[in-house]
């Protein structure tokens, strides 16, 4: 199977992500590029084997790897046996350059796939919307690829599986989400994801972009504001009732994550229930 697309770019340039290109080929033939080809390519392969060759080093690329290449990079791509399944993408837009960035593509990176079902898939879907819509189509697609680049994150850093979250992280989520207001330890996570410390840390870490009891800590406080919007219930008692040791420390990381004390984020979202007041 081969196909291309490269649609006209009219109103999707003025978004922060759209599609400059999207294609694949299972039998993917050699590529060499110089300077002069001026987007970052984003590919991965589904079947087969091939070596990419940039700055002098050479890779094998199998099924469930991928590799990037930013613009104006020399670079070279071939397949190693008969059928090579190759899938490529380019963005564009003014937020693109921040988002490879933050995906850890600033260079040449080569990188395994915890899983390609979720990529397949929304790959699949900008194809159909480029191939069915010659008017919104790249409109279409281009919504579809800031999924594409989520989905691309987690695969990259093994947070997916084939039923979705990492079973794992998943695991500690619905403990906190449930048990916030008791005091949530790391050990108490281990024993419930069954894995290490450092292994929940770098899940929290590359998924949620924070700590684990950070996330603990933001918990407690989104829990908390539900209760200073919709009761009268006094600053200590939901302090004690969203599990924070003190008042005072819940003051303290309150005002930190809203920039706002508990107070004033009440006063803030006081509702006027004396209708004469209303002008």
């Amino acid at each position: 199977m081969f196909f291309s697309h490269y649609p006209i770019i009219a109103r999707e340039s003025r978004l922060p992500l759209y599609l400059v290109s999207l294609g694949m080929h299972d039998c993917q033939p050699r590529v060499k590029r110089g300077t002069e080809y001026g987007f970052p390519q984003i590919f991965y392969c589904t079947k087969g084997r091939g070596k990419l060759c940039y700055d002098g080093m050479m890779t094998e690329i199998r099924a469930g790897m991928g590799f990037f290449i930013p613009a104006s990079y020399p670079h070279e791509y071939y397949p190693a046996e008969k059928v090579w399944d190759l899938h490529w993408m380019i963005p564009g837009g003014y937020a693109c350059d921040r988002l490879l960035s933050e995906m850890g593509f600033n260079k040449p990176v080569t990188f395994t796939l915890g899983s390609t079902s979720g990529l397949d898939k929304l790959f699949m879907n900008m194809h159909v919307s480029l191939q069915s819509d010659n008017i919104y189509g790249n409109l279409k697609s281009s919504a579809i690829l800031y999924d594409f680049m989520i989905e691309l994150d987690n695969a990259m850093n093994h947070l997916t599986s084939s039923s979705g979250t990492n079973p794992a992280l998943k695991k500690c989520l619905e403990f906190i989400d449930t048990d916030y207001a008791g005091q949530i330890t790391m050990d108490d996570l281990c024993d419930i994801s069954h894995m290490s410390k450092q292994h929940i840390c770098r899940l929290f870490r590359n998924c949620l972009g924070t700590r684990p009891m950070e996330y603990i800590a933001k918990r407690r406080i989104q829990a908390a504001k539900e209760l200073l919007s919709g009761t009268e219930l006094t600053v200590e008692d939901i302090a004690d009732r969203t599990g924070f040791c003190t008042s005072s420390y819940f003051c303290k990381l309150f005002k930190r994550y809203e920039d706002m004390t508990p107070t004033q984020f009440r006063s803030s979202h006081e509702l006027i229930t004396d209708v004469s007041t209303v002008r």
